[in-house]
């Protein structure tokens, strides 16, 4: 659908707008592509490699930038085109031929030919006194003879045009006709139009050996001082949304499969068609205008509310089958609140009065039980909550914090065009226990007697041991705070006899404020940074202690525009960190870059671990790259690398994780630390194709100031080899989040007249906790398509990273399967069609390649499928009637 990025989209989000652009061009063209052009992308990550390269039956890979050391080592030892291995747990089995240009996207110097352009075209009128055809002739084989000389076999490749360098097509083909004609009349080279599939070809006819390339192209610089990772996490808020989004489409599209797509009425595919484009390598990156950046988000939110439509009359087809209108037009109206995050809600906010109950259903997209704290803003005390057989369950009311009202109010004058009611506000949590592929529901009354309602939270400021220290959490997790200063010291897990010393801090760096390529200023694309300086607290008051069964809370007002919330719950053995940071002050006329860091005594030797795309965990270390020396010119900006699911560090007893809820960008700068960057506001373009700096703002009755960001991350401490289950499983719920409903109860009927609890699978049966289902959407054709991906890599652990299997007709139950067919990752070819047709390449020095562990063939008569570590497979599902939960 676009050419995306490669940093910052996850890659439910990648296979996703691919499989949509490829299923276009063979419904369109009845074709199917064989080449990667990803020529622009600002580095390149390995899940591009083995999941959108060899998963989707490429035959290769081909772009432009790569770190300028890295380029000038490859240019000398010919090893810009490479056989590139991304997945290490499958091996060769998903290696792919990858070209990088020798220069970038561009022709050779002097063979550009837009109209007005600087190279000389060909003069081949021999009455004219510029008659010229021998000298361009001599540059185009001096020219081709260079790029031949720092490449293998006897094929090159030139791409002409460039960006805004293709827009007057006669000027460029009426030389090009002209250079071919005469250097093939010449004779020392042959020049033809062609093809990357051409040229492919070529390359594997020559039966060459290639370098082989493991890993990933990040970071990339352009030049000494200009480390493009400065996107990892520009404009959070659009890499939030889109974050959001993207769980919501997994979750919208398995309720669209329950009730039946509809072609002609609300249906799902406006959102995916935002979310595709959104995954640009110039929008979800932060690289664009503003005014674009906020043209992507209206376009996602258009596609929500068809999306919401979609949700609302699914779960009341579900919930309705006591109900005899249930196989017409539902009747319960479910609402939705997608400004939950400032905390706004109306159907939760109203006030339950005249035997009025608030309905709250609660559905999870995973393939397994889940049980999570629910928080909902509500805006009075005495309330219980029943679940669905009736039983009052404990809860607890949280007052929301003076800085989220402040938030909540702000964002709700541009959003409403006005404030909402001034009356007190609460956060009401719960525990909710929900099966896999189902739903669960909640009752939410006015309490009719005395005891019988939430537990309100206790406020504290100053409690403390002998110490002088704060303990927090109930459960197994405790983390400590200084009294005096509110700082965390340490972080306690009684169950793994984890006690780590931990702390927790905020900082920023000023962005250089250089006006051009030389000298190079901080901006949308690259970070450079010009001085480190801690967030200094400017609040008498170091923190506020919540406590109450559920959950214990940390408020932290740690500056005037920085205000933080430490969530310990009690089931749970991590940290929950929601932090509210803007607008970022530029009074000084400085920008800034904020960052957190966690840091611990870990001896974790300058080595961290980040993830590809949601997908691998990739071995860093620090100022170090394994396939060049590197040359340090910024020991910060250089060792910056996306994340998507999350970043670890371990040393040889525990290991410490951090998770979060978006794109960004994190490293290791010191041993046993992380930092993680959450915000940023410049006041400079860094001269790469913005035009604009990287200052959002938001405007409300015509007064503008910085962008506020609200976001989370998590944080654990495991023992060594012990981490990635948490990773794992917890990075999937982050991903796919509760999905919540609302309705009104008048009476007490609701459980009469509805269904209470839902699955989609055999009550008896679950998916294993290593494996997820990434889609489940019923196509056009009726057909459904159906993904199941390997969570974990070859020996992540002990336990999950095993061989799996997956039982379709428990997925399915009641429904005929009559014919499943497995296909290639995008759904555009069978599987077995593309294995047929993949070339083998040569490698260098591999005398014995490991092609890595795969899932045994589909078994269509016990319709099992079988997945090895880090592997996803793609299958069509055809159902003898598609409406599996109409009787």
């Amino acid at each position: 659908m676009c050419m995306h990025d490669e940093a910052t989209p996850h890659y439910i989000d990648m296979i996703d707008q691919t499989t949509l652009g490829h299923r276009f061009i063979k419904h369109e063209f009845n074709q199917k592509p064989r080449v990667g052009w990803q020529i622009d992308p600002f580095g390149h990550s390995a899940v591009q490699a083995y999941l959108l390269g060899a998963e989707l039956g490429f035959d290769s890979l081909f772009f432009a930038r790569i770190d300028y050391q890295d380029r000038a080592k490859r240019k000398t030892d010919k090893s810009l085109e490479v056989v590139w291995q991304g997945s290490q747990s499958l091996g060769s089995s998903s290696q792919i031929f990858t070209g990088i240009f020798p220069v970038h996207y561009s022709p050779p110097d002097g063979f550009t030919f837009e109209v007005n352009d600087v190279s000389a075209p060909i003069q081949d009128d021999l009455t004219l006194f510029d008659y010229n055809v021998k000298e361009r002739v001599d540059d185009f084989v001096i020219a081709a003879l260079a790029q031949a000389n720092v490449t293998r076999t006897n094929h090159i490749m030139w791409t002409m045009g460039e960006d805004f360098r293709y827009q007057y097509a006669l000027s460029w083909f009426r030389q090009m006709d002209k250079f071919i004609h005469y250097v093939n009349m010449d004779g020392r080279v042959n020049a033809l139009y062609s093809t990357p599939s051409i040229y492919t070809e070529a390359k594997h006819t020559a039966n060459e050996k290639w370098p082989l390339k493991t890993g990933d192209f990040f970071p990339y610089a352009d030049r000494e001082n200009a480390y493009w990772t400065g996107y990892f996490t520009s404009r959070p808020a659009l890499k939030g949304y889109v974050r959001m989004m993207s769980g919501y489409l997994l979750a919208a599209r398995q309720l669209e499969f329950f009730k039946g797509r509809s072609n002609l009425g609300p249906n799902t595919d406006a959102l995916a068609d935002a979310l595709a484009i959104a995954q640009h390598h110039d929008a979800i990156t932060g690289t664009e205008r503003e005014h674009v950046a906020a043209d992507y988000a209206m376009r996602l939110s258009i596609g929500y509310t068809e999306a919401e439509k979609v949700v609302a009359a699914s779960l009341a087809f579900l919930a309705e089958s006591k109900l005899s209108t249930r196989h017409n037009n539902p009747v319960t109206k479910f609402e939705q609140c997608p400004l939950l995050n400032i905390s706004y809600c109306p159907p939760t906010e109203a006030n339950l009065l005249n035997g009025k109950s608030l309905v709250v259903v609660a559905y999870n997209p995973i393939g397994w039980k889940r049980v999570e704290i629910i928080r909902i803003p509500v805006s009075s005390q005495g309330l219980i909550v029943q679940d669905s057989d009736g039983r009052e369950i404990e809860s607890q009311l949280i007052p929301i914090s003076s800085a989220s009202l402040s938030t909540r109010n702000y964002h709700l004058k541009g959003n409403l065009g006005g404030s909402a009611t001034d009356s007190d506000k609460y956060w009401l949590a719960f525990s909710a226990s929900v099966p896999p592929l189902g739903f669960s529901t909640y009752i939410v009354s006015s309490s009719r007697k005395t005891g019988s309602r939430s537990v309100i939270s206790k406020w504290s400021l100053s409690e403390r041991d002998s110490n002088n220290t704060i303990e927090v959490g109930q459960g197994n997790l405790k983390l400590l705070y200084t009294a005096d200063e509110g700082k965390l010291t340490s972080y306690i897990n009684s169950r793994n006899q984890v006690t780590a010393f931990a702390g927790q801090s905020y900082g920023y760096y000023s962005g250089y404020n250089g006006t051009d390529r030389v000298n190079q200023a901080s901006g949308a694309y690259i970070f450079r940074p010009n001085g480190t300086f801690p967030v200094k607290s400017d609040s008498q008051v170091p923190l506020t202690v919540v406590r109450g069964p559920l959950l214990d809370e940390i408020h932290q007002q740690l500056s005037s525009w920085l205000h933080q919330v430490t969530r310990v719950y009690k089931e749970k053995e991590h940290a929950e960190v929601e932090f509210t940071i803007g607008p970022i002050p530029v009074d000084d006329g400085v920008g800034k870059e904020v960052i957190a860091r966690i840091a611990t005594s870990l001896r974790s030797n300058r080595t961290f671990y980040t993830d590809s795309n949601g997908r691998d965990f990739i071995k860093r270390v620090r100022d170090y790259r394994s396939d060049w020396d590197l040359q340090v010119h910024q020991p910060i900006a250089g060792n910056y690398y996306p994340i998507n699911l999350g970043i670890y560090l371990e040393d040889e007893d525990i290991e410490l994780s951090v998770l979060v809820d978006r794109a960004v960008g994190a490293t290791s700068l010191v041993d046993g630390q992380i930092e993680v960057m959450l915000h940023r506001r410049l006041l400079n373009d860094d001269a790469r194709g913005v035009g604009e700096a990287l200052n959002e703002e938001v405007c409300v009755h015509n007064t503008c100031k910085g962008l506020m960001i609200q976001g989370k991350f998590y944080l654990r401490i495991d023992p060594r080899g012990e981490g990635a289950k948490w990773r794992r499983a917890f990075g999937q719920e982050i991903y796919s989040p509760l999905l919540l409903a609302f309705a009104e109860q008048d009476g007490n009927n609701w459980m009469g007249t509805h269904v209470a609890a839902f699955s989609a699978i055999d009550p008896a049966y679950s998916l294993p906790e290593n494996i997820a289902i990434i889609t489940l959407q019923e196509l056009e054709n009726g057909k459904v398509l159906l993904r199941l991906a390997h969570l974990y890599e070859t020996g992540e652990d002990r336990d999950y990273s095993v061989m799996e299997k997956v039982e379709l007709k428990k997925l399915f139950p009641g429904k005929k399967i009559s014919k499943v067919t497995e296909m290639n990752l995008s759904a555009n070819q069978e599987r077995s069609e593309m294995e047929k047709k993949r070339l083998e390449w040569r490698v260098e020095g591999a005398s014995e390649e490991r092609r890595g562990l795969r899932g045994g063939a589909f078994d269509p008569t016990r319709l099992e499928v079988e997945l090895a570590p880090s592997e996803i497979r793609t299958f069509e599902v055809e159902f003898d009637y598609i409406r599996m939960f109409g009787s």
